[in-house]
């Protein structure tokens, strides 16, 4: 399993999509029967996040709903607007059988791997 970033062009014509997908952070971990996908994202509705599963690739995002509050920030350290990440899985991972959950500010994905099945791996030689 492996990140997949979106194109982003020149940092200073970046709009407020790009930054507000940076703002989900993410951490993934191993166990010996999956891997687990933690995305922090605090005051969000569970019911606007949308996971997907296309091909090869696992797609969360996340819509705020019509007429969100937006208020005159003085300080804004987070966004709690929409994002999008996708993450290519590849033949190890059980796509039928993931699963997710948000709790506590962090929805929870967990990506069941098919026992026996190994990823290919490359080893790649920097010159």
């Amino acid at each position: 399993m492996y990140y997949k970033q979106a194109a982003k062009g020149n940092y200073g014509n970046r709009n407020l999509f790009y930054r507000s997908m940076e703002r989900a952070a993410v951490n993934i971990y191993k166990t010996e029967k999956s891997f687990e996908l933690l995305l922090f994202a605090p005051g969000r509705i569970k019911e606007h996040f949308h996971l997907n599963v296309e091909g090869s690739e696992l797609t969360v995002s996340y819509s705020p709903p019509e007429g969100f509050p937006r208020p005159e920030w003085v300080l804004r350290e987070y966004s709690r607007g929409g994002f999008k990440r996708s993450f290519n899985l590849d033949e190890q991972i059980d796509k039928q059988n993931i699963t997710a959950a948000y709790v506590d500010g962090v929805l929870q994905v967990s990506l069941p791997m098919i026992e026996g099945v190994q990823a290919n791996r490359k080893e790649i030689v920097v010159n």
